[in-house]
């Protein structure tokens, strides 16, 4: 087992779950390590771990709980002083500490913002961050436990948000990943995202700004104005449809989404000359018939969108839609679930072919590997360039796409133009 230094008291991160959890350990973890800590060279030694949690669904939870009972056998052997557990979890079951002998410190959610010292502990390294902007939300998806974890929606200061975007422009950050439940109704005062996105457009640089998950009938022409005319916009847009049939829509709670779904893709097309367009889809959900879910398989195919993820539907505790009647039996979710990405790798192998031989501007996020302007962090592909290497880790460069490799693409550096 690997010694501890002595000196100053030494850290060790867990995070789970998505961008926007791991952006809170990001901050909490920061701020330990300007108070006097240190990450610790070996993630299984340490002084102390903080687990930061996921609850989102069944199998999230199944993590949480596997990841905290291991360190806390790893606490037993001595290799942890003491454990941490933060995030959605214990926010969602605040007596289940008593399940976990030997936790030091369970907390949930911070209800307040928690202003990061600057510059501040990024896990994704260089070349790109995530910015939370928002925490919370006001949508009440009946299939959704997000507001039961995370709250009502909470708009983070403009002031403070544009305080860390310059800090992470300065220190070399070239992608700036704006997220939140739902980034579209950030508001402070009269200003509204746009205006925070057009201030964050003025700070100086080459850098890109992305902002992922847009709830599909919010997304209006001020925002699609800005998508246009920013220099900094990556035009991509994740809109997440969860459904294209009207009736499993209303089940769902997003009945104001149904015309968007169908209508939305062909105008942001038209109008953002090469943007990309992701989704996530669920099956499975009560109601969803036969008849309903070949309705979205069609819709799907007809609207041919470059990225999309399907998931099959898990019944939530507390949230409406475990309560609902007619469910398919999750045999018959899963295949369907099957039957969307299936369907979604024929589309994307169509429109990717489209890219080879193309040249385009990627960020080199690690050596040998960048992503484009189409590929957001974690949830798409990535872009492999051989001989790249770890002096060019946070730089712009032009590849030239030569095949596709999976949901990857191969390419090589182009050649500069005398």
């Amino acid at each position: 087992m690997a010694s501890r230094q002595k000196n100053s008291p030494t850290l060790a991160l867990v995070s789970l779950g998505c961008a926007k959890n791991a952006a809170d350990l990001e901050v909490i973890a920061g701020n330990m390590i300007k108070g006097g800590w240190v990450l610790s060279p070996d993630p299984d030694c340490a002084d102390a771990v903080i687990v930061n949690t996921c609850s989102f669904i069944a199998s999230a939870r199944e993590e949480a709980e596997a990841e905290i009972r291991r360190a806390l056998a790893l606490k037993s052997e001595g290799a942890y002083g003491q454990v941490f557990v933060t995030g959605c979890y214990p926010q969602r079951y605040p007596d289940a500490v008593s399940l976990f002998p030997g936790v030091d410190g369970w907390t949930g959610v911070p209800n307040k913002w928690i202003e990061p010292k600057l510059p501040a502990l990024r896990f994704t390294g260089k070349a790109f961050a995530y910015l939370k902007i928002a925490e919370g939300c006001n949508h009440r998806c009946s299939y959704c436990a997000i507001p039961c974890i995370r709250g009502s929606y909470r708009s983070r200061p403009m002031k403070s948000i544009l305080r860390e975007a310059r800090a992470l422009i300065e220190t070399g950050c070239r992608e700036l990943n704006i997220v939140a439940q739902d980034p579209m109704p950030w508001r402070d005062g009269r200003k509204r995202l746009v205006d925070l996105l057009e201030a964050i457009d003025a700070i100086p640089g080459d850098f890109w700004v992305r902002v992922l998950y847009t709830y599909p009938s919010e997304i209006d022409a001020d925002f699609i104005a800005w998508m246009i005319t920013s220099k900094h916009a990556a035009r991509y847009v994740d809109m997440p449809v969860q459904h294209t049939d009207v009736d499993v829509l209303e089940r769902m709670n997003r009945a104001s989404t149904a015309e968007a779904v169908l209508l939305l893709p062909d105008e942001l097309r038209s109008l953002v000359p090469g943007i990309t367009l992701r989704t996530t889809v669920m099956t499975g959900f009560p109601g969803e018939t036969p008849l309903r879910f070949r309705k979205m398989l069609a819709d799907l195919k007809r609207i041919q969108f470059d990225h999309l993820g399907a998931f099959a539907y898990s019944p939530e505790k507390g949230t409406k839609g475990a309560q609902m009647s007619s469910r398919p039996p999750r045999a018959v979710a899963e295949e369907r679930e099957r039957l969307v990405m299936e369907q979604q790798k024929v589309i994307w192998n169509c429109r990717a072919k489209r890219m080879v031989g193309s040249v385009r501007k990627a960020l080199v996020v690690a050596p040998g590997v960048a992503r484009m302007e189409s590929q957001a962090p974690d949830v798409d592909g990535v872009t492999l360039v051989k001989g790249v290497g770890a002096e060019e880790v946070g730089s712009f460069i032009d590849v030239k796409i030569k095949k596709i490799k999976g949901f990857d693409f191969i390419a090589e550096k182009a050649r500069q133009k005398k």
